[in-house]
């Protein structure tokens, strides 16, 4: 037997004989023991019931899961990767820090498994994954998140991710994410399935009325909503009884602390820009008075 050749050897104890030490083949050497053969052709070693010989049996070769890392923090990218590549059926094939290096390195490298952190530069996870899903229907994507808000649950998921799992989840649990989703399987923690069966429970604001919301919570009031999207007072009106509906509340800070709670808006995000009117009429006010002299 070539010494290159490692192969996991299976004696069960009820099948073993005594035979005549004449008798007795040799026994594969210890390093024949280590593991799965290396080989392009892959063998066991079982005991023949009639006459007590090791025959060899085939074993079926089986490729490692293929996995795409995506996340924009130095430290948990290297993490990951270093947990992955520790696996004897997984193989890291990719790691990249944007959201548009996930897209680019997904379609280079066709991975069984890509997992996206939900909030990268350039492009999220969502539209990571809305990205890829464009172009392969099939993607296997697991959302790995810091965040466990429900809105940013229920986006994930209804995006096209088969998974979602939190940062802080035990080792074993990611793996077997990984293993569970690269099979066609979805993994949704107790925890998080939850949470989104309650956000499934809610109704959905429109994209006007999470704009409003989001001029809300920076703190604008009615006026200054309608000038920003060149709309009438009494519509943003409209658009607040709208809102506070469908979020259960009675008023504006509790509607502010649900949104924020919920990951309907974030602080961090821009305001969207003003309307031409509105600017024009600034820069007007601000000029107003300033003649020479």
């Amino acid at each position: 037997m070539s010494s290159k050749q490692e192969c996991f050897v299976y004696l069960p104890q009820s099948r073993q004989r005594v035979r005549p030490r004449s008798a007795l083949r040799r026994r594969p050497s210890a390093d024949m023991t280590a593991g799965f053969c290396n080989s392009e052709s892959l063998s066991a070693y079982d005991v023949d019931e009639g006459t007590g010989e090791l025959n060899a049996v085939p074993i079926e070769k089986t490729e490692p899961i293929t996995v795409l890392v995506a996340d924009d923090h130095p430290i948990v990218r290297a993490g990951l990767s270093a947990l992955i590549s520790q696996q004897g059926d997984m193989r890291v094939v990719a790691q990249v820090a944007t959201g548009r290096e996930a897209v680019e390195q997904y379609f280079a490298q066709l991975p069984r498994i890509a997992l996206l952190d939900l909030r990268m530069s350039l492009m999220d996870g969502i539209q990571v994954l809305s990205g890829i899903l464009e172009r392969d229907t099939d993607c296997r994507i697991v959302i790995i998140s810091s965040y466990h808000n429900e809105e940013e649950i229920y986006r994930a998921l209804r995006a096209g991710a088969k998974g979602y799992i939190l940062k802080d989840a035990p080792v074993e649990e990611i793996l077997q994410c990984v293993r569970t989703v690269s099979r066609d399987g979805t993994w949704i923690p107790p925890l998080i399935g939850a949470k989104l069966a309650k956000r499934i429970g809610d109704r959905d604001l429109t994209p006007r009325e999470v704009d409003v919301l989001h001029a809300v919570v920076s703190g604008k009031s009615n006026k200054e909503i309608g000038a920003i999207f060149n709309i009438s007072e009494a519509t943003v009106k409209v658009h607040m009884t709208h809102i506070l509906e469908k979020l259960r509340v009675t008023g504006r800070t509790e509607a502010i602390n649900v949104a924020v709670k919920r990951g309907l808006v974030r602080l961090e995000d821009p305001l969207p820009r003003l309307s031409e009117p509105y600017a024009i009429s600034l820069t007007s006010s601000s000029n107003f008075g300033q003649g020479k002299g």
